[in-house]
């Protein structure tokens, strides 16, 4: 809004002349994101909690501990995430940005269909919430129109087309495939984070090591001189999810400020499925699917844990891990909680620099 506003007042005051600048705006709305979630964050905890009574039903199947630890904190968090993750994009971001508006977009559907679910094991009772072939259903079929809109948007042949990390010129044009593999990207993005989204803080600060990652990686993507000298892909106004992955990180570090252990409020399905819907996107718009899959290669091992011990389980009857995901495994191995979720954290962050290496080793 500001740059749409304001920008083209330039010509009269030059000092305006810094709005059109990404990375003036990308670090306005990190700051922004931020300074929203601590204005809000007390009122809407409070608000969560006299709405809630009970609160999230705790899974009985999983660890102890939890039991008595996480008894009686509010979720619905992501709601937190989400206005000020929205007020800043909307703020700093180009209105007439096409990719934008889609990411933005997905952002608030996965984070309704999140609120549904949570609201339903609220009012239920129970830890199921929404049935997972419904949640499906609407994920992919938003997914799809979300695909759809950009591939309109992007250039042809990068519309359709996978390129692989580490190599200059390997890259396969999916054409009609692209649609599906691409939904499968933004759907299989936010149920892996909703699979970490078990530990106090432990699904946030990976997200925002990927964000940081595709901050990066969507202002290079969006700059042509850069993307050439890299030899990837320009894409014509991809750079403009710099700010929104920048506001993506500035709501992470301020719901991190309530949600560190002992959280205060749990992010929920609202968040988790919305974050990783939101990642997902931004891979398919940048073309960086695969180096999602390695920045974000900790949510892969998460999911990759759950599908693992239902396999051996109905196979064998014997389960691979203690618990699954796997970070319940650890919990169950006599790892103390803080201790899982900083050496998650670490993997995360070696991951993220391994998936921003790929930018130059070509």
């Amino acid at each position: 809004m500001l740059y749409n506003l304001l920008f083209p007042l330039s010509t009269q005051y030059s000092i305006l002349n810094i709005f059109k600048y990404l990375t003036f705006r990308t670090g306005g709305a990190i700051f922004t994101a931020l300074v929203l979630c601590f204005l809000i964050g007390p009122a809407l905890i409070h608000w969560l909690k006299d709405k809630q009574h009970a609160c999230q039903p705790i899974r009985e199947d999983g660890p102890e501990s939890h039991l008595k630890t996480k008894q009686g904190t509010p979720t619905m968090g992501g709601l937190m995430i989400l206005l000020s993750l929205s007020l800043s994009t909307i703020l700093w971001a180009d209105w007439k940005n096409t990719f934008v508006w889609v990411v933005l977009g997905i952002t608030i559907i996965f984070a309704l269909i999140g609120f549904a679910d949570d609201y339903l094991k609220i009012s239920k009772k129970n830890s199921k919430g929404m049935p997972g072939k419904l949640k499906l259903l609407l994920e992919f079929s938003f997914a799809f129109i979300a695909v759809w809109l950009i591939t309109k948007a992007t250039v042809e042949p990068s519309a359709t087309t996978l390129a692989f990390p580490f190599f200059k010129k390997l890259s396969f044009n999916l054409c009609l495939f692209y649609i599906p593999f691409a939904m499968f990207v933004i759907v299989g993005s936010s149920n892996a984070v909703n699979l970490t989204d078990g530990l106090d803080g432990l699904a946030i600060v990976p997200v925002m090591v990927v964000s940081f990652v595709f901050l990066i990686i969507s202002y290079i993507v969006g700059h042509a001189a850069f993307a050439a000298y890299l030899q990837i892909s320009y894409i014509a106004g991809a750079g403009e999810l710099a700010v929104f992955c920048g506001a993506l990180i500035g709501a992470g570090l301020g719901f991190l400020w309530y949600n560190a252990p002992p959280a205060k409020i749990f992010m929920g399905d609202t968040g988790s499925l919305m974050l990783g819907g939101a990642l997902g996107t931004v891979s398919v718009v940048t073309k960086h699917e695969i180096a999602l899959a390695i920045a974000g290669g900790l949510f892969v091992l998460e999911t990759l844990s759950v599908i693992l011990q239902v396999i051996s389980f109905k196979m064998t009857g014997r389960r691979i891990f203690k618990m699954a995901p796997i970070h319940h495994h650890f919990e169950k191995m006599g790892w103390p909680e803080l201790t899982v979720v900083v050496r998650f954290w670490i993997i995360a962050i070696v991951l993220g620099l391994i998936a921003l290496s790929t930018l130059k080793i070509r």
